[in-house]
């Protein structure tokens, strides 16, 4: 069996009748990965393994609202709340989804991936709260300080969960790719409707499968449906908590969910301001969790998930990302210039044969190469701050960078500027005033040669 949900004693909370259960709906959820692999003749076995499943999982959350109760929890109410969304919503929904369809293998994928991120997210959150082994409150968390707060809190989350110690690389991230990534969109909102924000989630996709994937079992390094649905619920379970520990958040609830494409991400940043933009290594992977401002939003991006289309959207999802891995396959250049009208005209000009990013400082070209290595940089010889010899010298310093190719763009003629950066080894220079077919011929021809 290639895929088995793996339990793990971090997964323990210490009670016995909450801890027997939680295996045994592990357990469950693995027989139901073993009837799905075996012939057609099975089906019967997988339809009943999902009922039981249910069964248990009523039963479960019977008896540990019972417990909560007994110890006077003081989070029972809205534990129970949440029992009664999955129970009430999630649950009902996948099982029409799986009569609709007869049971169909992905039919079945989708409600594997969708409980399983859920039993993830809520076991290793909301469950632990329960005695104590991670605490509701963090402390010292003020109001003025919210985003100081917000770290501390998605850091302890992380640890908690996947026990990875993450750190914030980047305080403003501007939406930079890095690797292979997977970009999910959260909305909230209160009982007044203009009273919305959207959190978005971008993970690298060797975290995804070195965390929620892990737990699994899956084998594979390459995302499949079921551990998209998986992430999903888990990243849900995750920004709940990170929103529950926030004061101005904790009224929010979730009105709804999209998969992005990387240029609908990369619209956000360009469009509009954000309330947060926070950047975390983890030594498994990036992840970035950003917040988008209530009054501020972008409406339309992406088409909304719910329960009747989740299947088909992470499918058509997986499907472009997999289409676009192919064109991601192409040569990257990295444009480097504090003009807008160069960058957005350099992005226009290569676009099409070429993975095309932009920076419009020095400082910003170091944070995106050290996110997305390119295959070439094209630098403004003439910037604020730090000028294009001041950043090649920057990457020259670095043993990781000091062979990445550089050609200065640049409106100079004069030979002191260019000998001055001899040294530093560009390959080339190429004149902004020079036609746009000359340019494009002069990219061309130094892959060309590359490769050659």
């Amino acid at each position: 069996m290639d895929t088995e949900f793996v339990w793990r004693d971090e997964f323990n909370i210490g009670v016995d009748v909450i801890d027997k259960e939680h295996q045994r709906l592990f357990k469950i959820i693995n027989r139901i990965f073993a009837s799905k692999e075996e012939e057609k003749s099975s089906q019967w076995a997988c339809q009943e393994g999902i009922k039981f499943f249910r069964g248990h999982t009523i039963k479960h959350f019977a008896d540990e609202e019972a417990y909560m109760a007994s110890i006077g929890y003081e989070g029972l109410e809205q534990h129970r709340n949440i029992h009664k969304g999955f129970r009430e919503i999630t649950l009902p929904a996948l099982e029409q989804e799986l009569e609709q369809t007869e049971y169909a293998s992905d039919a079945v994928d989708h409600f594997l991936g969708v409980c399983a991120g859920w039993l993830i997210g809520h076991t290793l959150t909301e469950d632990l709260a329960i005695i104590g082994k991670q605490g509701r409150k963090w402390e010292n968390l003020l109001p003025s300080e919210e985003l100081a707060a917000m770290k501390k809190v998605i850091i302890q989350l992380v640890f908690d969960m996947f026990h990875l110690e993450s750190h914030v690389i980047s305080e403003a991230y501007r939406g930079e790719k890095f690797g292979k990534g997977v970009y999910y969109r959260l909305i909230y909102g209160t009982e007044q409707e203009e009273n919305r924000q959207e959190i978005f989630m971008v993970f690298e996709e060797s975290l995804l499968i070195n965390t929620v994937g892990k737990i699994m079992g899956i084998q594979s390094n390459k995302l499949d449906s079921m551990l998209v649905h998986a992430a999903r619920y888990t990243a849900r379970q995750f920004v709940g908590r990170v929103m529950e520990q926030l004061p101005t958040a904790a009224s929010y609830e979730l009105k709804g969910e999209t998969l992005l494409s990387y240029e609908q991400f990369q619209q956000v940043f360009e469009r509009e301001k954000l309330q947060a933009s926070l950047l975390f290594d983890t030594g498994a992977g990036y992840f970035a969790y950003c917040v988008l401002a209530p009054h501020l939003l972008q409406q339309g991006v992406g088409t909304p998930i719910e329960a009747e289309n989740a299947m088909t959207e992470v499918e058509e999802y997986l499907m472009k990302r997999e289409k676009q891995e192919g064109a991601d396959q192409r040569q990257k250049v990295l444009v480097v210039d504090d003009s807008m009208t160069i960058r957005q005209g350099m992005k226009e000009l290569l676009g099409e044969d070429y993975d095309v990013a932009v920076a419009e400082s020095g400082v910003a070209a170091i944070r995106t190469i050290t996110l997305n290595r390119p295959d070439l940089v094209l630098l403004d010889y003439e910037m604020p701050v730090c000028d294009g010899r001041q950043t090649l010298e920057m990457l020259r310093s670095e043993k990781e960078f000091e062979d990445i190719p550089v050609i200065f763009l640049t409106g100079r003629r004069d030979s002191e500027s260019m000998i001055k950066v001899m040294p530093l080894k560009p390959a080339g220079y190429l004149l902004k005033h020079s036609k746009p077919a000359e340019i494009k011929k002069e990219i061309d021809a130094f892959f060309a040669k590359k490769q050659g």
